[in-house]
């Protein structure tokens, strides 16, 4: 087997175990919290990619306004988003997170990272060091992937 190959198959692995624990421990809180995956995957947009209007959600999540207003306003008056009139359009509404709302994700994001402080203490600290320097190699080549784009 070939160095690209087994160094492929070695990334794949972890990736496969990652996003499996990563996935389960943001099922396991959204579905704590009484919010189903849609509207969890909403606040979890606007938590990265900012304020947003109505038509966006429904485009982003490829859904109907409808459905897209039917989700938001239960986040709404959950309050963990705020509705405001859009200051480049008044017709338009803008929604963003609330402080409930942000609570909520840094929460979520606290559980989804819990398994990993498991993971860490059964390393040793020459393991730690290792994984460090070729997680930050990985990190800055995705980077550059990104900056392309």
């Amino acid at each position: 087997m070939t160095n690209a190959i087994l160094f492929s198959q070695t990334l794949r692995a972890w990736m496969d175990i990652f996003m499996h624990r990563s996935m389960r421990g943001w099922n396991h809180f959204a579905k704590s919290t009484g919010l189903s995956m849609p509207q969890f995957s909403i606040l979890m947009q606007l938590h990265h990619k900012g304020p947003c209007g109505m038509s966006e959600v429904s485009n982003r999540f490829d859904i109907s306004a409808a459905a897209a207003s039917q989700l938001v306003e239960k986040l709404v008056q959950a309050g963990y988003l705020d509705r405001a009139e859009d200051p480049t359009d008044r017709r338009a509404k803008l929604l963003t997170l609330s402080a409930k709302g942000e609570k909520l994700i840094q929460q979520g994001t606290e559980e989804r990272y819990r398994w990993m402080d498991d993971l860490t203490s059964k390393l040793s600290a020459e393991e730690q060091k290792k994984v460090v320097e070729a997680l930050n190699i990985l990190t800055k080549a995705a980077q550059t992937m990104d900056a392309k784009k």
